[in-house]
């Protein structure tokens, strides 16, 4: 049976895939068709009906947007008729809704002007009573529902796409609105995806309303910088004081086909302001010449790594950067089972997938690009996820179907119970069938706390699936059997249909592991940091020794969990000195930073293209153009599962480094948009083991630190485990992010 449709749209002939409606194989054909409500992301509105069209036999208007066609069916875009239904449609939408909207955010970009003016409505046959409508504010976003128009993108976007379903439609007719959903205030995670594809100012950034107009503000494509996603985005920026300095005013993204989480959109202002000191650029110098390390963090770019590793071949120093070495370590264990030293997965298989395992990482607020994803095959694919963590997460429950909560540590009998139970109908080798014969799994599952039951129900679940992925997250890499859990990872997909997705934490912790040479991290008395703690600190920072540019504010690269290299370009200037200023004084000589971007090609899966050759957008059909897709790279296949080491107990209290929702880093940490919410949180079981209360001041140890918080009781939360931040501390991802702690109350 033929899996496409041939039919023709005004004289030319198309074909649909089977499942497409007859808008997409339009847009597919390059044939044009006004939608107001339509987005591609999302299942249609259906709320507009400007995308009628005429299908010839068939009597009134089909909506194209939820029409699948049919073999040999004729349908016209363009009569009098349509013209005429779509110009009434857009005198009803005009009705009481002003054009001449000098100071709506909207204007000049609002797709309510666009197709008033498409569609030549110059007189209006209709009215309607005038109401009052109050403009609600919702904290970073703002709502007009005078100007809202009732398409019903954002209800869409925010239940598909987000997950939170945090907004509903209120119906009530001309009257209707948009609101919260099931509480008083917008209770939400502030993505402003509901911001992006609102196509007229209904809803709007608070802090950019009233603040510049759209033609005012030149856009500069580049990739967010707060997480491995390596999201799209677009800063607008526009000049502003006497001296022409140049300023961030918001940032957009293709929202017909991309995404932003809210630390992407709204802490955008992390830039850093410097000049030229000499005597300043002395002392780093002389730090670095009498230096025994360098100690850096992955919030870089692939040129200032590789900088980096010139600077240590040079003056024969040590680096350091545990975030980057230890996923290097893991994905090295990866392919030595797998023989691939790059994951299978992506986040386009994520989103078309209908199985999904996540293991090993607080998704939601650890990297939104991928709880989005999820959030898309969940409800476009009927996905069944597995979310193995020892933590619920409230922001998961109404996307994740099934939660297996393990004990703290236990990990890699996690992983070890997921591949016996995955493997058990597959054709093995010998020493793969040996290895699973011998697992213990009554130990397994009573010390992991899962259960058999668990297992086969997440089977069963997982019958019809055909597309499924294994997703592994960052508290993997810094475990005591991390390379162990990788090759557990590497035998599943091996031996069955799942592909692996890895997901470090860092921007580019990726990129550092595949370009340095990197040292185990020791106390050592004279080191140099990089974005990073030391002694002697260069940072983009303005409270560092020496102040370089932040990712905003330079031009290079990153590589995301793609394995896709992404550019980023500069919004800001920057007068100050830059890292490859540091290099050329030591004789490691290039004229610009970006001149590195094709020397990558020394490294294995990078290729030899000049910066500026790289193409940076997202093609009206969606494919992204960005960056390019690095060469897979064969490793051998030397490495043996090893005996599942006795499991860990995690007894008293216990602390789990992770960030709250918007907060990823030093970075994020000083934008003035993103809330800064810093308290231990709780559950009561944890306050009574704590004997600690209720917004109580305590001192958290920490390791080889103490630090203070006010403790918070937190109901979404249970057991024995408390979450503290880390965006305000400095502290990276070198270490497991479980941790016994003593909690001691402060007065």
């Amino acid at each position: 049976m033929s899996k496409t449709i041939n039919f023709t749209i005004d004289g030319q002939s198309v074909e649909a895939q089977k499942g497409e409606t007859i808008l997409q194989a339009a847009r597919r054909a390059e044939i044009y068709i006004p939608t107001m409500c339509y987005i591609s992301k999302t299942s249609p509105c259906a709320s507009c009906r400007i995308c009628s069209v005429e299908v010839e036999g068939v009597e009134g208007f089909i909506l194209s947007c939820n029409t699948p066609p049919t073999e040999g069916i004729v349908v016209k875009t363009n009569s009098h008729e349509l013209e005429r239904e779509r110009q009434n449609i857009m005198k009803l939408y005009d009705v009481n809704h002003p054009l001449e909207c000098g100071v709506c955010d909207k204007s000049g970009e609002c797709d309510l002007q666009n197709m008033t003016l498409e569609f030549g409505v110059a007189q209006q046959d209709f009215s309607a009573k005038e109401q009052h409508k109050v403009v609600k504010d919702w904290g970073l976003i703002n709502y007009d529902p005078a100007l809202c128009i009732m398409c019903e993108k954002c209800v869409h976007v925010c239940n598909e796409v987000i997950g939170d379903d945090a907004i509903e439609v209120k119906f009530g007719g001309y009257s209707s609105t948009i609101i919260p959903k099931n509480s008083d205030t917008l209770d939400c995670t502030f993505c402003g995806e509901c911001i992006a594809v609102c196509p007229v100012g209904a809803l709007v950034s608070s802090d950019f309303k009233y603040s510049a107009n759209a033609w005012e503000l030149s856009r500069v494509p580049s990739t967010c910088a707060h997480c491995s996603a390596g999201c799209s985005l677009e800063y607008e920026t526009r000049h502003v004081g006497i001296n022409g300095d140049d300023s961030i005013y918001r940032v957009k993204n293709n929202y017909e086909y991309t995404n932003l989480c809210g630390a992407g959109r709204f802490g955008f202002d992390f830039d850093v302001q410097d000049e030229k000191d000499e005597a300043k650029f002395a002392k780093a110098l002389e730090a670095l010449k009498n230096a025994e390390a360098i100690r850096f963090s992955s919030m870089i770019t692939n040129e200032e790594a590789y900088i980096l590793q010139q600077i240590k071949d040079k003056l024969d120093l040590k680096l350091f950067n545990e975030d980057a070495r230890l996923y290097g370590e893991f994905m090295r264990a990866y392919g030595s089972v797998s023989g691939k030293l790059q994951s299978s997965a992506t986040l386009e298989a994520l989103k078309q997938a209908d199985g999904i395992i996540i293991v090993g990482t607080r998704i939601a607020t650890d990297n939104p690009g991928v709880r989005y994803a999820m959030r898309v095959a969940s409800q476009h694919n009927g996905a069944k996820i597995v979310y193995a963590h020892p933590m619920e997460d409230a922001l998961m429950k109404n996307t994740a179907t099934q939660f297996m909560k393990y004990e703290v540590g236990t990990e890699e009998g996690v992983m070890a119970l997921l591949t016996h139970e995955l493997l058990k109908n597959c054709d093995v080798d010998e020493a793969t069938k040996a290895f699973l014969d011998d697992l213990d799994l009554g130990y397994l599952e009573a010390e992991s706390n899962v259960g058999d039951d668990e297992l086969l129900f997440m089977s069963r679940s997982f019958a019809r699936a055909e597309q499924k992925v294994l997703v592994i997250g960052a508290d993997m890499f810094a475990h005591a059997r991390a390379a162990n859990i990788a090759k557990l990872a590497a035998t599943i997909e091996k031996y069955t249909d799942f592909s692996l997705l890895v997901v470090p934490n860092e921007v580019n912790t990726i990129g550092v592991s595949m370009i340095c040479d990197l040292d185990c991290d020791e106390d050592l008395g004279n080191v140099v940091g990089y974005n990073a703690p030391a002694e002697y600190i260069i940072a983009a920072d303005e409270d560092a020794n020496l102040v370089v540019p932040a990712l905003n504010q330079q031009e290079g690269t990153v590589v995301s969990i793609d394995n896709r290299l992404l550019p980023l370009n500069a919004a800001l200037s920057f007068d100050g000195y830059e890292l490859n200023d540091i290099a050329n004084a030591l004789g490691i000589n290039a004229k610009n930073t970006i001149d590195y971007t094709e020397q990558l090609a020394n490294i294995t899966g990078f290729k030899a293209v000049k910066f500026d050759d790289l193409e940076n957008f997202v093609s009206p059909l969606g494919v992204d153009n960005r960056g390019y897709q690095l060469e897979d790279v064969s490793v051998n296949m030397d490495g043996k599962l090893e005996e599942i080491a006795e499991l860990p107990e995690y007894n008293g209290t216990v602390i789990y480094n992770t960030n709250p929702v918007l907060q990823f880093n030093g970075f994020t940490a000083r934008t003035k948009q993103l809330e800064q919410d810093k308290m231990l949180r709780g559950s009561a079981q944890f306050a009574a083991a704590a004997k600690i209360a209720d917004e109580q001041l305590v001192e958290v140890a920490l390791g080889d630190r103490v630090v203070q918080r006010v403790f918070k009781l937190d109901d979404t939360l249970k057991g024995t485990i408390a979450i503290n931040p880390t965006f305000d501390i400095g502290a990276d991802y070198g270490k497991y992010r479980f941790l016994k702690s003593k909690i001691v109350r402060v007065g």
